[in-house]
Order: C-alpha cells, then sequence, then structure tokens
C-alpha cells in the first residue's frame, strides 16, 4: 500500500487508521509525501513526520507531486520493487472483489473490480453473492486511465465490466463476483465463498431529506441511489411526514460524511 501525506497537512487521524488498517492485513507499506509543488508545502518537516511514524528513515520517504508527475516514476519504481506480485492462480474458479462502480446511463452499472483468482471475458456470465444476483458481461476492459476496452481480466489484475445491470442497488460495493458455473457444481453455501476483505460501515448520523416540490421525490431517489454506488456507507429509506410529504431517512459515518 502507498500510504499518501499532504505536504501541507501532515498525518492526520484518517492517516493513522488507514496505516493501521495496511498493517493488519500485512500489506507491505510505502510512504510518500504528496504535493510538493504547493507554495506552503513543508516537504522536509512532514518526510520526517511520516518517517516517525513508520518507524523508517526519512530519505525512505519519497517527495511526490500527483499533479506535476514530480518523481511519479521513482514511485512506481518502488511499487514494482517492494510490493509482492500478486498470486496468480489463473487456473482457479473466477473470483472478483468490487471496489467501487458507476452509473452509466446506457450500460447500466459499471463494476471496478480485482482479480483474486480465474479469468472472466466478455459474453460470460457471473453472479453477485451479496445481492444474488446473476449477469453477463457487456464488456471488459482496463483503466489507462480512461476506461479501455480489453478481452480478459486475470487473476492479479484490476479493470472494469460492463454489467448491463438498470438497478444501482444490486451492485455493491464490497460484493464479491463470482463465475456462474460454480452455481451448477452444487455448492449450496455460496457465502463461504465471499472475500472477506470489506467489511459493511456502520451509520452512526442520521437525518431526513425532503424536496421541497413533491414531484422532485423519484429524482432524489434516482440521485441517492446512484451516490450510494460508490458510497457504500451511505443507508436510506424512505418516510413521510404529515407537514413535509415523502421524504427519505439517512445514515452517514458522521458529522462531516453528512454534511457533504
Amino acid at each position: 500500500a502507498v500510504l499518501l501525506v499532504d505536504a501541507v497537512k501532515g498525518v492526520q487521524a484518517q492517516t493513522l487508521f488507514n496505516l493501521e488498517q495496511a498493517q493488519k492485513q500485512g500489506l507491505k507499506i510505502i510512504g510518500a509525501v504528496n504535493k510538493i509543488d504547493l507554495p506552503q508545502a513543508k516537504v522536509e518537516e512532514i518526510k520526517k513526520e511520516l518517517a516517525d511514524v513508520l518507524n523508517v528513515s526519512a530519505e525512505s520517504i519519497l517527495a511526490i507531486s500527483g499533479k506535476e508527475g514530480t518523481n511519479i516514476d521513482l514511485l512506481l519504481k518502488e511499487i514494482i520493487e517492494k510490493v509482492p506480485a500478486p498470486s496468480q492462480l489463473e487456473n482457479a474458479d473466477f473470483k472478483a472483489l468490487v471496489f467501487d462502480s458507476k452509473y452509466d446511463s446506457f450500460s447500466g452499472v459499471i463494476a471496478y473490480i480485482r482479480v483474486f483468482s480465474g479469468q472472466i471475458k466478455k459474453g460470460e456470465e457471473a453472479y453477485l453473492i451479496a445481492t444474488k444476483t446473476n449477469l453477463q458481461v457487456k464488456e471488459i476492459g482496463y483503466f489507462l486511465p480512461q476506461l479501455s476496452e480489453g478481452s480478459v481480466l486475470k487473476a492479479g489484475e484490476i479493470g472494469y465490466i460492463k454489467t448491463g445491470i438498470k438497478e444501482p442497488l444490486r451492485v455493491r460495493v464490497g460484493d464479491t463476483l463470482i463465475s456462474s458455473k460454480v452455481l451448477t457444481q452444487g455448492k449450496q453455501d455460496l457465502s463461504s465463498l465471499a472475500l472477506l476483505a470489506y467489511q459493511d460501515p456502520r451509520q452512526v448520523l442520521f437525518l431526513s431529506l425532503y424536496t421541497r416540490d413533491a414531484d422532485q421525490f423519484p429524482s432524489l431517489k434516482d440521485a441517492l441511489l446512484k451516490l450510494q454506488l460508490n458510497d457504500p456507507a451511505l443507508r436510506f429509506e424512505s418516510e413521510s411526514k404529515l407537514a413535509l410529504g415523502r421524504g427519505f431517512r439517512c445514515g452517514f459515518l458522521g458529522a462531516l460524511h453528512g454534511y457533504f
């Protein structure tokens, strides 16, 4: 994992939280200070701060600028040299993690996936374990960084698939995608095949949203469904009040999440 720290703000609470999560999974950590192009950047000070957190020398922390591309070649080299290659289980059954998704009015839900084993091709049938949803892969490809169509995604690769699914709730971040062939192999407990890297976030802040115009209720629902595609922490359910009409009770991670 690459641990990025802002060259102005330095180590934050979320930095320590994400570091702890990565260490629990036994990941190799590469430290980098980003946004060194900003005039108020405190590069050497933040490098030392991050080095202390990682218990490494300040010289091993990379100073980069994602905006201007400064030292990005060194960061990529560091990733190649220090991060272990994924296990190439190409002969096993297909299994992938949905780590993000977006909605396209023409293609439906486009799922971003990381393939843990096996491979998948355009036209093949697949199955989402959590939502018990069958789908046919309409298109497959990579991020270059734009979506670039390919022919196959194999173990150790990330990419996208166009699912053709028009209901956003059927594709959840954190769900496990498997080959539909597994369904015919007599395995009853498909939940045992689910990848365990993801945990559902728990909502701690709740608020109600209502539209000024009752006719906008369907539009609000559609917007929340699409937002939920790449924000799995958002939960909502319909409610109604005599004075306000129909609306939604929404759950968030906290005050900052709810504000945005």
